[in-house]
């Protein structure tokens, strides 16, 4: 079938067998097998389980968060790496969005993410038909994490296409997708398209709040419901869409309501900081303990880690020996510089490439196949940023040294004097290839970008252009 968005992307449903479903993990081990028909799909709670993990499915791609929206695309704009396959990103570092390979990788961001946005508004057309299909709290998870789904990738549409709340909310943005139809959505301004992910994240709240066995403390095991509601990192749960209202908040400059929900998550104590022993036996390549929202990929090692940050591979990302250390301001002793990054060899000896994909050690799953999209380390840092802004220097400085002292960092005395790139600095170190750091710089409205000499707000580099199909056939406004 088709649906049409104001893109009119060919939607195709992603669906797995139900004899994948055997234990905890298979419900996130998504592999397209075949398509079924929503008739089919929708006549049991299995069904709405695999179209649910077909929508976190689509987001493992390189068009967006296995590569273009964390390390490549994003990560070369945030201008995080000295090597980079030079042919493909040397337009993007320059910011050319109008060259061939950036207008492709805006165009699959933009295309890829209506297309999960469309999956999930297909379950949720459904969902309410039978309410007595589901077992359990089933049902309103499955609700709640895919009406969160659908304003998580929303929102990360918004910060690529649409201005900085800083620079004018009244600018027209993105449209909002609500329902699997032929209809054109109409093209909202920042501001109303910020308000409709938080209104489409307090209703997957209200739902998974009593529902999901993070918050209330239900036991899960493998036995129960084949394990479903296990591994509740690995879903956009309770706590990651508190997460994601206090990124959405500090984005609109409503700074009181993004500490609210960055202290929510923060006080849960469910997320603890990665432990130094299971650092260094190699058990923990990603500070996975830490990881409020991650992605499940499967080929993470093969894909990602020996093409991408390996040596022997012409298409690395890395940086250099003496920019790492600028980074890390030649804290060497930093968990992060000391165990997420790998030496190259021979002629890259001089090279430094990240280890957090590489496979880890041991045989526990639980620290496998990660790539992570919302970590607790932001909630501190919004709580930093926020009780700054506030001239609470104190609070601030409290909590920017928890988390340096979780990366064996020294407690900080006084607050940096420049504390807005003292948070870049922090962002960069600690998100590094997460596709975060350039969207930090776009909230600020920074004109200089570190490492790269085009002034970001003069050139409007902030927002990305909308693909054609959006200017000639649905007759878009100017973005920008």
């Amino acid at each position: 079938m088709r649906i049409y968005h104001s893109l009119y992307i060919r939607y195709s449903f992603i669906a797995i067998m139900a004899a994948m479903l055997a234990s905890c993990n298979d419900w996130l081990d998504v592999q397209p097998r075949s398509q079924v028909e929503d008739t089919e799909l929708f006549k049991s709670e299995s069904g709405f389980k695999e179209a649910l993990a077909g929508v976190y499915s689509s987001m493992v791609s390189t068009s967006t968060y296995a590569k273009e929206a964390t390390y490549g695309f994003l990560g070369v704009l945030g201008h995080e790496w000295d090597f980079y396959y030079a042919s493909q990103y040397d337009d993007a570092a320059a910011f050319n969005y109008d060259a061939s390979f950036p207008t492709n990788y805006i165009r699959a961001i933009w295309a890829n993410s209506y297309s999960g946005i469309a999956n999930a508004n297909n379950l949720l057309q459904h969902i309410d038909d039978q309410p007595g299909l589901f077992s359990a709290d089933n049902h309103d998870v499955i609700k709640g994490e895919a009406i969160a789904l659908r304003a998580f990738l929303h929102f990360d549409l918004l910060r690529c296409f649409g201005v900085s709340f800083a620079v004018n909310p009244e600018q027209p943005s993105i449209p909002y997708s609500t329902a699997l139809s032929y209809r054109v959505f109409p093209q909202l301004t920042v501001r109303e398209a910020a308000a409709a992910v938080l209104a489409d994240l307090k209703t997957a709240e209200a739902l998974l709040k009593g529902a999901d066995p993070i918050v209330t403390g239900r036991e899960i095991t493998e036995s129960v419901d084949n394990g479903y509601l296990l591994n509740r990192q690995l879903h956009l749960n309770y706590y990651a869409v508190k997460a994601l209202e206090a990124r959405v908040y500090m984005w609109q400059g409503d700074y009181q309501q993004a500490l609210d929900a960055a202290n929510e998550v923060i006080d849960s104590e469910k997320f603890p900081w990665a432990t130094v022993s299971n650092l260094q036996a190699g058990y923990d390549r990603c500070f996975a303990t830490e990881h409020l929202f991650a992605l499940n990929n499967l080929t993470l090692k093969a894909d990602i880690a020996d093409r991408y940050f390996d040596d022997g591979s012409q298409y690395s990302f890395a940086v250099t020996r003496d920019r790492l250390l600028d980074y890390f301001d030649n804290a060497t002793q930093d968990y992060r510089y000391t165990f997420l990054f790998k030496s190259g060899t021979a002629t890259h000896a001089n090279n430094r490439y990240t280890a957090k994909y590489d496979d880890p050690a041991g045989n526990n799953t639980y620290y496998r196949y990660k790539m992570p999209l919302m970590r607790i380390s932001e909630m501190y840092l919004i709580r930093a940023e926020v009780l700054q802004r506030q001239g609470n220097t104190d609070g601030a400085r409290a909590a920017l040294n928890q988390l340096r002292i979780a990366r064996n960092l020294p407690a900080m005395s006084e607050l940096p004097s420049d504390f807005e790139l003292e948070l870049i600095r922090e962002y960069r170190r600690e998100f590094l290839g997460e596709g975060q750091l350039f969207f930090l710089y776009k909230r600020l409205n920074r004109p200089n970008i570190l490492y790269s000499d085009v002034d970001a707000v003069a050139e409007k580099v902030y927002t990305f252009p909308l693909p054609i199909t959006e200017t000639e056939a649905a007759q878009r406004e100017a973005n920008k």
